[in-house]
């Protein structure tokens, strides 16, 4: 299939393989999507990051970052292939009346599979926020990410990175501050594409009117602390919230300062709010 924007059946849209110019915006059943994806400033090839914005039925949907493996082969291609996969696996689960969950679930190992068996030595990291109605449940394998704040900065979620450094800032042996400038920030201990594959399922989650849910990949993360991250998204226009958190990770990648963490890489994120009620 060849690079660039597709569209899909019911509407679903996926990213791969595409340099977006800025965010485009997708309508969803009782919200409002915003993504965007880039290549890294330094990378001659294609994007190896995609994103899927996936419809499921009348009142829920499913947003996918998938970030293939840098210095692994056809990082692109897995990436592309873990959307896809998700893709096939809701249309088929929404087609027999599968709960989202299974579908998404299956997605997952069934990507996976594919990866192992079409791209050996690939692999994909992994976020998945899986909406319906008015609740929220995150998955994901690897340190893709899913984070969720309300409109005056209250953290609500946000996902531990399956790696060393991830697991070293949740216990408390690194602060933020040491993690985004470790050497071995970029070590991943799990990923789409391996036989020990594990995926973390999150608690469901309530969404409140005012809630913004961001899910991104680790070239959003590793140039932006979780304070900037909230204090860029809890509250302004969607559209404009978006192009500006892409226009200055992409300048940090490009023009390091100090004080501020920077790091060239792919660069991709969906952000999510809740329509309001009217009345």
């Amino acid at each position: 299939m060849a690079g660039g924007l597709i569209t899909a059946a019911r509407q679903s849209r996926i990213f791969a393989s595409v340099d977006l110019p800025e965010p485009v915006l997708v309508p969803v059943a009782g919200g409002e999507v915003a993504v965007f994806t880039h290549r890294s400033p330094e990378r001659e090839g294609p994007n190896e990051d995609a994103a899927a914005v996936i419809p499921y039925g009348p009142d829920a949907c499913v947003l996918v970052v998938a970030d293939g493996m840098g210095g692994r082969p056809n990082g692109a291609d897995a990436a592309r292939i873990a959307v896809e996969a998700l893709r096939a696996s809701l249309d088929t689960g929404l087609a027999h009346g599968r709960p989202i969950r299974t579908a998404v679930l299956d997605g997952i190992e069934n990507a996976n599979r594919t990866i192992l068996e079409r791209a050996p030595g690939a692999g994909a990291t992994l976020a998945v926020a899986q909406i319906r109605e008015r609740t929220l449940r995150p998955y994901h394998v690897g340190d893709a990410f899913v984070l969720l704040t309300g409109q005056r900065g209250r953290l609500k979620l946000q996902t531990v990175a399956h790696s060393p450094v991830g697991y070293a800032l949740e216990s408390g042996l690194l602060n933020e501050t040491e993690a985004l400038a470790h050497e071995q920030r970029h070590f991943v201990s799990n990923m789409i594409g391996a036989s020990d594959m594990h995926i973390t399922i999150g608690s469901s989650l309530w969404l409140a009117p005012r809630d913004t849910l961001l899910v991104g990949s680790d070239g959003l993360a590793d140039n932006f602390s979780t304070a900037e991250l909230i204090g860029r998204i809890r509250a302004g226009k969607l559209a404009r919230v978006a192009a500006s958190l892409a226009e200055e990770g992409r300048a940090r990648m490009v023009r390091p300062a100090e004080g501020h963490p920077s790091k060239p890489d792919d660069m991709t994120f969906i952000l999510y709010r809740p329509l309001r009620s009217r009345g």
